[in-house]
């Protein structure tokens, strides 16, 4: 399992990272269960959680109206694989890792694929 928190991003945008991801891989979220803005001058923080497995079904690239900033956070293997997704959907800019014992940390900014 791994978590997956959206920052940085339109309503619109964390719909289509959250629906790339949810193509591919199970998630804590059902189906119909999109981000909705909340009133006020916070910045939104989208989450979902996702059970990456060997068998994900690739999406071909995807475009967005800017660019998302992405945090996963999760044992190895499931961070990669979160990785490898958003990477064949999006153009990805790895700018922060932390790893740790059994888990690590990757911070990543999405825009579309030129």
């Amino acid at each position: 399992m791994a978590t997956v928190s959206l920052t940085g991003a339109s309503q619109e945008d964390a719909a289509t990272v959250f629906g790339v991801l949810r193509t591919a891989f199970p998630t804590d979220r059902p189906s119909g269960d999109v981000p909705q803005e909340q009133p006020g001058d916070r910045s939104a923080v989208w989450s979902a959680e996702f059970e990456p497995t060997q068998e994900w079904i690739p999406t071909d690239p995807t475009p967005l109206e800017g660019q998302v900033s992405v945090t996963l956070q999760g044992g190895y293997v499931a961070v990669d694989q979160l990785f490898e997704a958003l990477n064949a959907a999006f153009a990805v800019d790895q700018w922060g890792t932390a790893s740790g014992d059994q888990e690590k940390e990757v911070d990543l900014r999405l825009t579309t694929k030129r």
